[in-house]
């Protein structure tokens, strides 16, 4: 099955799944606490093109930004310079206990995890219209942050156009395909683009694709899985690992 995979079995989604604000550094530390040492995350680009954490085209989910910006301003995060979306409350709309908290850069995010010898998966999440560039930002970013190091970063994402731009960009980072269906020409897909995993909603999985999977040589991973019964079919079926919001239920060990 390919080479070999140097990720751990669970995946903490967004940092902490919802314990803490998604997409920050406060979420990582809290899901690094119940002992996951392997992060999902999401990135995008700065109307600057610096790469930042957050799921959501649109600021108003997850920042203050609705208080925060000019009544006409747009609410995606993609239109704004990094100068000004530095500013964002990020933590508020969780709870008080994370008030103030920033977006952080995707390299914020590097940094906490090579110090930390954390795996990071990263899934590029492009503003709709920019997926190849933010393909070939993030993949450029990451293959100069992870340099030297023995476990790289996982880039995966929904867009083929960010993977072929990844893909062009830093060939040698690992790259997975994310499904949340199965449309025609899905394998074909994801070898194509190189990919070393296919990443699908965890409802997909039956013993019919994993083995589809593994004898194409990629791993077969799932998300977002909140519940012991689920996590339990998944792992008798044999798959490569598990995306959770439960970092308070599953223990990684």
């Amino acid at each position: 099955m390919g080479a070999s995979w140097p990720y751990p079995f669970w995946i903490a989604h967004r940092g902490a799944g919802k314990l803490a604000p998604e997409n920050t550094l406060a979420a990582f530390r809290l899901g690094a606490q119940h002992g996951y040492r392997m992060f999902e995350c999401d990135a995008k680009l700065s109307a600057d093109g610096v790469p930042f954490l957050m799921h959501d085209a649109t600021l108003i989910r997850t920042t203050n930004a609705a208080g925060k910006l000019a009544a006409d301003a747009s609410e995606t995060g993609g239109d704004h310079a990094w100068a000004e979306l530095s500013q964002l409350d990020a933590g508020s709309w969780h709870s008080r206990a994370f008030a103030g908290e920033p977006l952080p850069t995707l390299e914020n995010a590097a940094r906490f995890c090579r110090a930390n010898g954390y795996a990071l998966n990263i899934e590029i999440k492009p503003t709709p219209g920019t997926e190849r560039r933010t393909g070939e930002v993030v993949a450029s970013h990451a293959l100069r942050w992870w340099q030297g190091t023995s476990v790289l970063p996982l880039l995966t994402s929904f867009s083929h156009d960010a993977l072929q731009g990844a893909r062009k960009t830093a060939p040698g980072l690992p790259r997975g395909l994310l499904l949340d269906t199965l449309p025609d020409g899905w394998l074909q897909a994801a070898l194509a683009l190189g990919c070393v995993a296919v990443v699908c909603n965890h409802a997909l999985w039956d013993s019919a694709l994993v083995e589809i999977v593994h004898a194409a040589g990629l791993r077969a991973l799932s998300y977002t899985v909140n519940d012991e019964a689920t996590a339990r079919r998944l792992m008798e079926l044999g798959t490569d690992g598990i995306i959770t919001d439960r970092v308070d239920l599953f223990s990684p060990a």
